[in-house]
């Protein structure tokens, strides 16, 4: 992976855990359907009406949105919806890395390095001690709704991998088109109109400006800067390669909702933070090549018809 990829991936995890507060101060206005629906025709409206759609199967466009928009939001806000604090959430969506990893293995075929073996199951290892260290903070159901949504994100990834888009950007605002719909279904069914009337209604006031101001982060920063540069890196890269680095994203998340929420991480945090850092980084770089080295032959001692000089061990398939 390029050292200018690797950069846009820790961008991009930055910006991912900067949503989790900001998806916190969004749900206290809008119910979490309701929150998705109105997310996704934001960036649906201008799409459909200005953006050229790329040139893949319908149905691979279909599993994208329904991995990546429906399924993953969904959960993940009905989850922080029922009390899941917004740097737990941003702790346990990311059991999508292993699940990408696995689907990738299954369904594309992809081959895992022993450095991404070990890096992966380091950084796993270090985001299951946050999460055993702050389980009291929230109860079991919350954590699981947010593990299926981290199990939607897998799912879209490996449609994305899988859809080879051209243009990634146009990727990520397409499959915006998908979402809208279903969640708003959802939100009339589960939420109800009067709640969804109470909330549209006082959208504009100033008790929801920090809501209407999280939810704007959620579009312009969260989906289109995000997943634009997340879809590039998965159409560019193996998903085994670029699906770790969503492993830095609660190490952000965490920060993030300490200064934003006051949940003060301590030391085991911190340090497991730092060990993910460390293990996804040293699990992207790339494998050093052996160096070829063969013996010096000295200009015409050698006859035309005599054999090939001794190669010198380690030389491999190297030809003169």
């Amino acid at each position: 992976m390029l050292p200018r990829d690797r950069l846009l991936a820790v961008v991009v995890a930055v910006v991912w855990g900067l949503n989790f507060p900001a998806t916190a101060l969004a749900l206290e206005h809008f119910p979490p359907f309701l929150l998705a629906a109105i997310r996704f025709t934001l960036l649906a409206v201008p799409t459909v009406l200005l953006v050229p759609r790329p040139r893949i199967p319908f149905g691979r466009l279909l599993l994208v949105g329904l991995g990546l928009g429906v399924l993953q939001f969904a959960f993940l806000y009905l989850g922080m919806a029922a009390g899941l604090p917004s740097g737990l959430a941003s702790l346990v969506l990311q059991a999508s890395a292993p699940f990408t990893v696995v689907l990738a293995g299954v369904f594309l075929r992809e081959r895992l390095t022993g450095r991404q073996v070990i890096g992966v199951t380091i950084a796993v290892g270090a985001l299951a001690a946050i999460a055993v260290h702050r389980a009291q903070a929230a109860a079991l159901l919350p954590v699981v709704l947010a593990l299926c949504g981290a199990l939607g994100w897998a799912i879209g990834n490996v449609a994305t991998r899988r859809a080879g888009a051209s243009n990634p950007l146009h990727l990520t605002l397409w499959w915006s088109i998908v979402p809208p719909v279903p969640m708003a279904v959802l939100s009339f069914v589960v939420e109800g109109p009067d709640r969804i009337g109470r909330a549209v209604g006082t959208a504009f006031t100033a008790e929801a400006l920090p809501a209407d101001l999280g939810l704007l982060y959620i579009v312009l920063v969260a989906t289109l800067v995000g997943y634009g540069i997340w879809s590039r890196l998965m159409a560019a890269y193996p998903s085994s390669t670029v699906a770790p680095f969503s492993m830095l994203v609660p190490v952000v998340g965490v920060l993030a909702s300490w200064l934003a929420f006051g949940e003060v991480p301590d030391v085991v945090e911190v340090v497991a933070g730092a060990v993910v850092v460390a293990a996804v980084l040293w699990s992207s770089r790339p494998a050093r090549r052996p160096e070829v080295t063969l013996v010096p032959v000295p200009t015409g001692s050698v006859p035309v018809d005599a054999p090939a000089p001794a190669v010198s061990p380690g030389a491999g398939d190297a030809r003169r």
